[in-house]
């Protein structure tokens, strides 16, 4: 699978990639990194892709020229076209499933300043995107987290397949069991018993018993 980055900070992302399981899993061909410089595509000497909003108003907006053009670049290697913006679809586990499952390319267009063109949006992309109720200083946070959640679903990516299908949010509104390692007790915090018992059967139904539910009150904490 191919994850393409139309971008104005491709250093952000490429050392994102270049660590870790993500650098292990592209060197091993699960998938691969295209970084797109949105700059490259400016058409003016300054290499400027943002410019003032028609009718006022604070901050820039990134132009509809270069994103088109970068676009253009990519071809039909594109794929699946992702806008970040806060004002898109919230994005969850079952969304990055069924991009797995399509198999196609995957290219985000990260959003800066004020955001983007809405012509961008309206002519040239094929969804938008958003992680939360709540606004990032670059788009390509956003960008990056769309596309780990979708890379680890890919094939070889992780090495057991039991860890996909036993991790949280694959079940609306559960989460994961406690997990716990060595040491058995520290500082008087112990490790449940049965989990030391070596009863398979037992240790499944403690599991499937302390699930966590997503509590939609823990605000009140803050």
């Amino acid at each position: 699978m191919k994850f393409n980055f139309i971008t104005l900070f491709p250093d952000k992302i490429r050392s994102y990639f270049s660590e870790g399981l993500q650098q292990k899993a592209i060197e091993a061909g699960v998938f691969s990194v295209n970084l797109v410089r949105l700059r490259d595509f400016a058409g003016n000497k300054h290499n400027r892709v943002d410019d003032t909003i028609y009718g006022g108003g604070p901050g820039m907006l990134l132009r509809v020229e270069p994103i088109h053009k970068a676009l253009e670049f990519l071809g039909e290697d594109k794929g699946t076209v992702i806008l970040t913006s806060p004002s898109g679809i919230p994005f969850h586990q079952g969304i990055a499933t069924k991009l797995k499952e399509a198999g196609r390319p995957l290219t985000f267009i990260s959003g800066y300043y004020e955001g983007v063109d809405h012509r961008v949006a309206e002519h040239l992309v094929d969804m938008e995107m958003s992680l939360g109720n709540y606004v990032l200083s670059a788009g390509d946070l956003a960008s990056i987290c769309i596309a780990d959640a979708v890379s680890r679903l890919l094939p070889g990516f992780l090495g057991a397949g039991e860890s996909l299908l036993d991790e949280s949010h694959n079940h609306p509104d559960i989460l994961e069991y406690p997990q716990f390692t060595k040491p058995s007790e520290y500082n008087g915090w112990k490790v449940p018993d049965v989990l030391l018992s070596g009863n398979h059967a037992s240790i499944l139904a403690w599991r499937e018993q302390n699930r966590k539910k997503i509590d939609p009150d823990q605000e009140r904490k803050l």
